[in-house]
């Protein structure tokens, strides 16, 4: 590999061998595409080596504009992350014609939530800046549930 850039055969080579060991090809093969000046790619290929796609079950497939999937470090007894196809890397600089997009990962959100039984409530969250909490940089949803969620949060 030259320098920090990742080649997208790199990823799919990646991908292809974790699949071979857990079996979750799908998982992989739609995930090593997606993502913000390559930030997604960059995590897959990152934490490959530590299982990354053995711990994770696809909630919904490829839909057209996003993704949904389980959190690898869940947060409630339900955590999954719906992130959009299209590379933004933060709420702040998303344009006025995401506006579709953004309400797009909520109502996926939402079909998730109900495909996983959360009838008596779930918590929606995207993470904003250093300070928000935000540690990948490509807007991704985080919906919470199975349990009673506490506020204040953090």
């Amino acid at each position: 590999r030259k320098g920090s850039k990742l080649k997208r055969r790199d990823i799919r080579e990646a991908a292809q061998s974790r699949e071979r060991r857990s079996g979750n090809d799908l998982i992989a093969a739609r995930l090593w595409g997606a993502g913000s000046a390559g930030t997604w790619r960059r995590y897959l290929l990152r934490t490959a080596s530590r299982g990354l796609f053995s711990g994770l079950r696809l909630v919904r497939g490829r839909l057209v504009l996003c993704l949904a999937f389980h959190d690898v470090c869940p947060q409630a007894p339900t955590h999954f992350l719906v992130i959009p196809k299209k590379p933004i890397t933060q709420i702040s600089v998303a344009e006025d014609d995401d506006e579709n997009l953004l309400g797009h990962l909520m109502i996926v959100g939402k079909k998730c939530a109900a495909d996983l039984g959360l009838k008596k409530g779930y918590r929606m969250v995207i993470n904003e800046g250093a300070d928000g909490g935000q540690s990948v940089y490509h807007i991704h949803l985080h919906v919470l549930g199975g349990r009673q969620m506490k506020w204040p949060p953090g």
